[in-house]
């Protein structure tokens, strides 16, 4: 067991920090996507609110792979990460194409619009500093999470431009197409994590 160093120390807090303030994010974000979703009859917009409880997952597996000394947990961790962006793609694949099946018309919903473009902001920054830290930490489990909350913030610009056409031009299928470019975005991105 290797000792740590004040600031090895240091960069493990921030990317708690980090991962604490993800957590909070994508439980307040999962909780208003699905309401909103169900309000406005959105299947994307429902699908990226349940989306959330996996990157809730995704940030606990990197809390819990920091707060451990073994750095064998990484090879873990990263692979945890991999396997939920593996859940995401397929479930929001499956998810698109019944949409596209069933050819739902979402209704407007400016709530959940201006929630996307809060998530697509906070993503981002949270994705950047994520990268970062996990770079200076060489930790493969904190920039695999932040490549996942950048996913996150590309899944949340998708789903708004998709509510957008759907809302100004009347293009249901918008947003599915749209998430189903995301989901192999998000297959391409779990399949590096999970053989490293």
């Amino acid at each position: 067991m290797s000792r740590v160093g004040p600031g090895e120390t240091n960069l493990r807090r921030r990317a708690l920090a980090l991962e604490f303030a993800t957590i909070a994010w994508n439980l307040l974000e999962g909780v208003l996507a699905i309401v909103a979703g169900l309000l406005a009859g959105s299947v994307a917009l429902v699908a990226f609110g349940l989306d959330s409880s996996v990157e809730v997952f995704a940030s606990a597996v990197v809390v819990w792979e920091l707060r451990g000394v073994d750095r064998r947990r990484e090879r873990r961790a990263v692979r945890a990460i991999g396997a939920a962006y593996l859940v995401v793609a397929v479930y929001i694949l499956l998810d698109s194409g019944n949409a596209l099946r069933i050819a739902n018309r979402p209704e407007a919903s400016p709530i959940g619009m201006l929630l996307l473009a809060a998530t697509v902001l906070v993503m981002a920054v949270l994705g950047i500093a994520k990268l970062r830290v996990g770079r200076e930490l060489r930790s493969a489990t904190v920039t695999a999470d932040g490549r996942f909350s950048l996913v996150d913030g590309s899944l949340a610009g998708t789903v708004l431009v998709g509510l957008a056409l759907t809302a100004l031009l009347g293009w249901w299928w918008a947003d599915a197409l749209l998430a189903i470019g995301i989901s192999l975005l998000a297959l391409r991105e779990g399949r590096e994590a999970w053989i490293g």
